[in-house]
């Protein structure tokens, strides 16, 4: 009975090796491939990342495209140039009809002449006002020197008038005692105790001094006349005093009244001149030139046709292009401005094109997008952004002129990591 169960164990241990033996290696295989699981996804984006070329086929050639419109409405006179054709910059590329802004211009540059004429005008005036203030200054000073005149002659004639009233009272004392004289000798002639010769002489002395006090009356009346003379010489100097004064204070507010024109007729020559160059401006609205050197693209307008404000005739893009490469934002941990890089044009099989980081955007390229995500609603996924990089190119090869905007490539950028 104990031979058999001695013989059993090894069997039973030797079964179970095997049955271990056999399961080791697809746990082993489960724990690797867990284990390469946790690796890859813990650590892929930072491998990724750590690369030193990182390369990107969402890459497309750039360029400023420029879509041309009219500012003005108008009607098309011409379209001179044809479609792609490559222009300089300056060069007529649609023309409309000018005829009524040209009138506009002339219209102005009329206006503007009248008010500039408007302003010499009055520029003239105020020369006149200024004569005019002059003169009545002049009369103010006319009119005071006569004052003087007329005080002096005012002293004067007072001065004469009592030199003829103290000669009238000593010819009128002479009258008196003349006249007594001769009264005296009358009444003596009556008694003859005179002669006839005594009397007349008495008479005649009493005649002569009368004579003389008459003319004594006279030279008074004609002293007190002078003196009332210069005294209305004197009023009139101070009325014409006072007319002058208000002249010269009307004339000079005539005169402010001019200066107040002055800036009116400024301020209106200076919108006259805005309209004018708004005019010339619209006016130059009309030709429609190329604003850098470039390729027109297609013709959006015909001769005769009406257009618009706003209304686009072509496009012109410029010879200058770029890179633009939207790289994925685990590659962009050791881009750089500056760092090289090389791309190769799908169109243009084996050709490689050198160039250089120029600038990285300031945002993933869902953010400039015309509907943003908003990854706030909704059943989440997530989703590894892309962030524009713009890639200056070389021209060392002469392939610019081959390159057209659109063209899909392929960007590499070799960081400096790998330096």
């Amino acid at each position: 009975m104990g031979e058999p169960q001695v013989a059993d164990n090894p069997a039973k241990k030797g079964n179970w090796f095997k049955r271990f033996k056999s399961s080791l290696v697809p746990v082993t295989i489960a724990v690797m491939a867990i284990g390469l699981i946790v690796l890859i996804s813990g650590s892929w984006t930072a491998w990724s990342g750590a690369r030193v070329v990182q390369t990107t086929d969402d890459a497309y050639v750039r360029a400023d495209l420029t879509p041309l419109s009219t500012k003005v409405a108008g009607i098309v006179a011409s379209v001179e140039v044809n479609d792609y054709q490559a222009v300089k910059a300056g060069d007529l590329l649609v023309r409309l009809q000018d005829a009524d802004f040209s009138a506009q211009v002339e219209q102005a540059e009329a206006a503007l002449q009248s008010s500039e004429s408007n302003l010499v005008n009055n520029q003239r005036q105020k020369e006149l006002q200024d004569a005019r203030i002059e003169q009545a200054l002049v009369g103010i000073s006319t009119s005071e020197a006569q004052i003087a005149a007329a005080e002096a002659g005012i002293d004067a004639a007072k001065s004469s008038e009592a030199n003829a009233r103290a000669a009238l009272a000593a010819t009128q004392a002479d009258v008196q005692r003349t006249l007594l004289e001769r009264r005296r000798q009358e009444a003596l002639l009556a008694t003859e105790s005179t002669t006839h010769q005594t009397l007349e002489q008495a008479i005649a002395a009493e005649e002569r001094y009368r004579g003389q006090q008459s003319s004594g009356e006279a030279e008074v009346s004609a002293a007190v006349a002078q003196l009332a003379s210069r005294q209305a010489d004197l009023n009139r100097a101070k009325a014409g005093l006072e007319n002058s004064r208000v002249q010269v204070e009307e004339q000079r507010r005539q005169r402010a009244v001019l200066d107040s024109q002055d800036l009116v007729l400024r301020a209106d020559i200076a919108a006259k001149k805005a309209a004018l160059d708004l005019a010339r401006t619209n006016l130059n609205y009309t030709r429609i030139v190329a604003p850098e050197d470039g390729i027109v693209g297609e013709r959006k307008v015909r001769a005769g046709q009406l257009v618009s404000p706003g209304t686009q005739v072509l496009s012109l893009v410029e010879h200058q292009v770029w890179v633009q490469a939207n790289y994925l934002e685990n590659q962009l941990r050791n881009i750089r401005e500056g760092d090289p890089a090389e791309i190769r044009v799908d169109a243009y099989p084996g050709m490689v094109v050198h160039g250089e980081v120029g600038r990285i955007a300031p945002a993933s390229g869902s953010q400039f997008a015309l509907l943003p995500p908003d990854n706030a609603t909704g059943n989440f996924t997530k989703i590894s952004q892309r962030v524009p990089v713009k890639i200056l190119l070389d021209d060392t090869a002469g392939v610019m002129g081959k390159l057209r905007p659109g063209l899909s490539v392929v960007a590499t950028i070799r960081t400096r990591t790998g330096e």
